[in-house]
């Protein structure tokens, strides 16, 4: 689909979520949810690790996205104005976590959900586990930043769009995010295997 299809499609289906144009309003509402269920989902997780709430986070980001469907103004991509409202629900789901991990120890961090067969799955999930002790210790703005663009993939362009920082200023956050996780990583073999085995903190 070009770009140019993509965007008369999101602009038809927000005008029919909002009833502007004939058809069903929840049905056009279903097709939203489905169409972007699994990019917000996969960030969400990808910022957060396991979560016990993401069902949750999934919800609530929904109900942001159609509580404020009539906003969007088509500057940016639907796609891109959701993951917005993703980040800034990561953000606070950042801050209520934080309270309650500074009462757990490392062994009573959450697990992340990694398949278990077998010793190279465990070490994996282990890796997992710890990585995100690492950055629980980031701020929300790093944390973001890297897991956008280190875990998730996108570009530093797009991650500063997406939360509303410059450039530079992304890539400052990315680059403190990796020397906190290498610092982690000199104190810990196992994060330090990890991350070696995943590409390291580049």
């Amino acid at each position: 689909m070009t770009t140019q299809a993509a965007y008369l499609e999101d602009v038809n289906l927000v005008e029919r979520c909002l009833g502007r144009v004939s058809g069903a309003q929840e049905a056009a509402a279903r097709d939203l949810f489905r169409r972007y269920r699994g990019r917000v989902h996969a960030a969400l997780f990808r910022i957060l690790g396991g979560n016990a709430d993401m069902e949750d986070l999934l919800q609530e980001t929904f109900v942001q996205v159609f509580a404020s469907l009539k906003s969007w103004r088509a500057e940016a991509s639907l796609a891109t104005w959701i993951d917005r409202i993703a980040v800034r629900v990561a953000y606070r789901a950042i801050g209520r976590r934080r309270s309650r991990l500074e009462q757990l120890s490392d062994g009573d961090a959450p697990e992340v959900a990694v398949a278990t067969d077998g010793p190279a799955a465990v070490m994996a999930r282990d890796g997992v586990r710890r990585l995100y002790v690492a950055l629980d210790a980031l701020s929300p703005a790093a944390r973001i930043a890297f897991a956008l663009h280190e875990i998730d993939g996108r570009s530093m362009a797009e991650v500063a769009e997406v939360t509303g920082a410059s450039v530079t200023a992304t890539k400052l956050r990315v680059w403190r995010a990796r020397r906190s996780l290498e610092a982690a990583a000199a104190r810990d073999p196992v994060l330090r295997e990890f991350l070696r085995d995943e590409g390291g903190a580049r």
